[in-house]
């Protein structure tokens, strides 16, 4: 029982202790890509290791080789507790696809209606007549990129070069598949259990992540302004937006370049979180394995 025990400690810390520290954990912003991996291995490895708990208390309540018409009410109870996990996270999951397409294909058809739509290249742009600052990408399949005609006043050429690449790298990287997987597995927590920290946390590491393309288009000049104007402005449910608080606003442009993490190269801290994060995702199915070992059904 020793190893099932380990499960389910892993779970809990993974779902509870684990995510508020990683939000405290700040520095490690600067490698936001390595960063976002490991938040997803937490979340993973926290999925799989509530899933597999149940199954692998099996050999210590039955015995390593089990007679199915005499142990199938144990057999029962681990399947209905492993279905408990497994049913939150799919209907979790098909609450929150549906409610944002939903808003997406309705927020698209209208953007479509009221925008003006770029030419060429550009095709997935709409220009909408609003005097705010605002530039927000839809994604899916019929994807579009927003922005308002006082965004296009307000800002120089280089600065609107630079909201642009932001919005394509996250329609390029699907960060809103990132951001929906999150969304889901949050959701699926019982309400103790949820870390909005860890939520907002990895909103920021993807808005870093399209900065960091941002710059690389346009630098870090150009993009730390566009992110100043499009500070406080409005973002439409569904949608991914250059916009944001001005706090977050602050923290992102100081996030515009790497630097060292806790006096390490960032490529150095960026490796130990990728080993840190397969470590992760490996632990749960090793500790179910070795519960599991030997187990024979008859």
């Amino acid at each position: 029982m020793v190893l099932v025990a380990a499960l389910v400690v892993l779970a809990v810390l993974l779902a509870w202790p684990v995510p508020r520290a990683l939000s405290r954990a700040t520095s490690l912003r600067r490698a936001p890509r390595a960063a976002l991996v490991l938040w997803q291995a937490t979340a993973v490895a926290a999925v799989l290791a509530a899933l597999l708990a149940a199954p692998a208390a099996l050999p210590a309540l039955l015995g390593r080789q089990v007679r199915v018409a005499d142990g199938w009410p144990t057999l029962a109870l681990a399947a209905v507790l492993s279905g408990v996990v497994a049913v939150r996270l799919l209907l979790s999951g098909d609450r929150v696809g549906r409610n944002l397409r939903a808003a997406r294909r309705r927020h698209r058809e209208l953007v479509d209606l009221l925008g003006v739509a770029g030419e060429g290249a550009d095709r997935h742009l709409r220009v909408l007549e609003h005097t705010t600052p605002t530039a927000y990408c839809v994604p899916g399949v019929r994807r579009r990129v927003v922005l308002t005609q006082g965004t296009l006043e307000r800002l120089g050429s280089e600065e609107l070069a630079a909201v642009v690449a932001h919005e394509r790298a996250h329609l390029g990287a699907r960060h809103d598949l990132v951001m929906e997987f999150f969304t889901v597995v949050h959701e699926a927590m019982p309400g103790f259990l949820r870390c909005d920290a860890a939520l907002r946390e990895v909103h920021l590491l993807i808005e870093v992540l399209a900065d960091r393309a941002a710059v690389r288009h346009a630098g870090a000049v150009n993009t730390g302004r566009a992110i100043v104007a499009m500070a406080g402005g409005p973002r439409p449910a569904g949608a991914m937006a250059m916009a944001d608080s001005t706090r977050v606003a602050a923290a992102r442009i100081g996030l515009l370049d790497a630097e060292r993490i806790a006096g390490l190269p960032t490529p150095v801290v960026a490796t130990m979180m990728y080993a840190g994060s397969a470590l992760l995702v490996v632990t749960p199915v090793a500790l179910y394995l070795a519960a599991i070992a030997g187990l024979t059904l008859v």
